[in-house]
Formats: structure tokens, sequence, C-alpha cells
């Protein structure tokens, strides 16, 4: 039933969701592999889709732990709140993660997880996107997001990783996720 209605959201507009297929479960364990979760005071989430990765965080993060997820589409809104009744998701832009934060009653977050699809997004979009994430973590905040091999062809996958390098102290890559469709790799990045 997610994959149906991933399709269906994805024929109407592929530019926001930006896959056909939802995330591997080996792409869900690298993305939130390494980026401080068993720690973190507070983590958000954008683009969660179809929530996949939001499973593997919701068991990572302590009990204390403040979660939010902020998704654009109305339908994969509707999806998450169906699968995680009571887990706080904004139906917002994640341009706005300031007035998130004001409404959690909190400064910053230590970790944000991203599954927007960055390589087909224009430059504009790319940076207010990253300036509300950067502005949301304090110095030494994580930021884990994946690209699809072929996206890194793409001039939107060049200028990210540009963009990545520009607002963090430390971009690393892991190794590809062959069995995920299509193939994908996580970037790792410190503030």
């Amino acid at each position: 039933m997610r994959h149906i209605r991933l399709l269906r959201e994805f024929a109407k507009n592929p530019l926001e969701l930006g896959v056909i297929f939802p995330s591997s479960n080996r792409l869900a364990k690298a993305i939130t592999a390494d980026i401080g979760l068993e720690t973190a005071v507070a983590v958000a989430e954008i683009g969660p889709g179809t929530a996949v990765f939001t499973s593997h965080i919701l068991k990572m993060i302590p009990s204390k732990t403040k979660y939010f997820a902020v998704e654009i589409n109305p339908s994969m809104y509707e999806l998450f709140i169906e699968k995680f009744p009571g887990v706080r998701i904004y139906n917002a832009d994640a341009v706005h993660m300031k007035k998130m934060l004001t409404r959690e009653k909190i400064k910053n977050v230590d970790v944000v997880i991203s599954g927007l699809p960055w390589s087909l997004f224009t430059l504009k979009l790319q940076c207010k996107i990253m300036k509300a994430i950067s502005d949301a973590l304090p110095v030494g905040g994580h930021f884990a997001t994946y690209a699809y091999l072929q996206g890194t062809m793409m001039p939107g996958g060049t200028r990210f990783k540009k963009l990545l390098d520009r607002y963090f102290s430390s971009v690393t890559k892991s190794k590809t996720i062959w069995n995920n469709i299509p193939p994908a790799f996580v970037y790792r990045c410190v503030k």
C-alpha cells in the first residue's frame, strides 16, 4: 500500500518526491549510523516520505529525546500519521525550521536527517533549505542525507555537494548501498 501511494504521489509531483521506490532498510541503517542519535537531545527528520528512516530513528533515540518530522507532501504527511500516530510531524516546508523549533520550545536540534531529493532542486531552493538546516544545528551538530549514484552526475547533485562543503566542517560519504533501488550512498556531515 505504501508503494502504491508513493507511485501516485510521484506521478503528481516528481520534483517534490524524487523517488518511486521506498528506501531500503540498508539505506535506513546507513543514514542513522554514526551521527549521534543515541545521545541526541533533539532530532528533526525532513522529508520522511514513507517513514522508512523514521522507524530506525525512533528505535535509536533515547525515550526523552525530542523528535519531530517535516513533510511538505499532504499524502505522505497523512501516511506518516497513520503509521506513527502521536509522533510529532509538521505538514510544512523545511525552510521554516525556525518556526518549528519555536513551537517545540527548543533552540536547536542535535541531528537532522533528510530524505529530500536534493539533486532535483534549484540552487535557490537548495540554499534556502540548507540555511534553515544549518541554522537549526549547533556547532558540532550532525546532518545526514542520501544521494542516488545517478543524481551525483546531475547539475543539482554537483551543486549540492559543493553546498555541503560550504556549510559543514566535515563531510564524509558512506559506501554505496547497492541493494537500494536505485543504488545510493549517505553523506554524513558535522557543522
